[in-house]
């Protein structure tokens, strides 16, 4: 089975690339959607997922980012599903699938060399056991650099991000709406000038109910208006 994996971080990102990234690669695969914060430890979806996962089945990530919070958790959890013989698929980077990681395992010499002489057999094979401890670390070292390059671009933005507002703020931006601030619409624009000549509680004589039903508006929607209009003649 293929599964899509896909998360975010906040509610004002759009998971929809992430989701057309997999689909085009892999269009049967079955798309699981996450949206959580970075500082939450709690991932419903993935812990589902995670725990249907058969053996030889397939996760696609759009990238290595959206597999773990950071480069030690992300490692081990890899590592952990690679042993189950699970897939791992990153669009990103795909040097470090798990089919590239087995490819380059499976170079890596490991048979015992036997010549009749005792002291060069032993020198050999501990020559070819340092060059398969040797490769076996790097190719574990490049995907655990991936893992840390991803927690690194993704603390850089958040860096840059908060860097950002901080300058706004000093340049005298304001950043995010004013407490208490009303937020003006080209509905509210329209409707509440009317509220204002026909309500009886301001200049007209019509109920509440009258005039959201002339103007058109929802109740809420209504008295949300008026609440605003009261504040803004006091």
């Amino acid at each position: 089975m293929d599964y899509g994996y896909c998360r975010i971080s906040t509610k004002k990102q759009s998971i929809e690339r992430q989701i057309r990234n997999i689909k085009a690669a892999f269009p049967e695969a079955l798309i699981v959607e996450e949206a959580y914060t970075g500082t939450s430890v709690n991932r419903p979806e993935w812990n589902k997922l995670y725990r249907a996962l058969k053996e030889n089945d397939v996760v696609i990530f759009d990238s290595v980012s959206r597999m773990s919070r950071n480069a030690a958790e992300g490692f081990a959890l890899y590592k952990e599903l690679f042993d189950r013989n699970i897939r791992l698929v990153f669009l990103k980077e795909r040097h470090i699938d798990t089919d590239s990681y087995r490819e380059a395992l499976s170079g890596i010499v490991s048979q015992q060399f036997e010549s009749g002489d005792e002291a060069a057999d032993e020198l050999v094979n501990a020559i070819m056991a340092a060059v398969n401890k040797f490769m076996m670390n790097k190719v574990e070292l490049d995907i655990f650099k991936a893992f840390e390059q991803a927690e690194k671009e993704v603390s850089d933005l958040r860096q840059r991000t908060s860097e950002g507002i901080q300058t706004a703020r000093i340049n005298g931006k304001q950043i995010g709406a004013v407490k208490g601030s009303t937020h003006i619409t080209k509905k509210s624009n329209s409707a509440k000038p009317l509220i204002i000549k026909y309500s009886k509680d301001f200049n007209g004589n019509l109920t509440d109910k009258e005039c959201m039903k002339l103007i058109g508006l929802a109740n809420n929607t209504y008295y949300k208006y008026k609440k605003e209009l009261r504040v803004s003649v006091k």
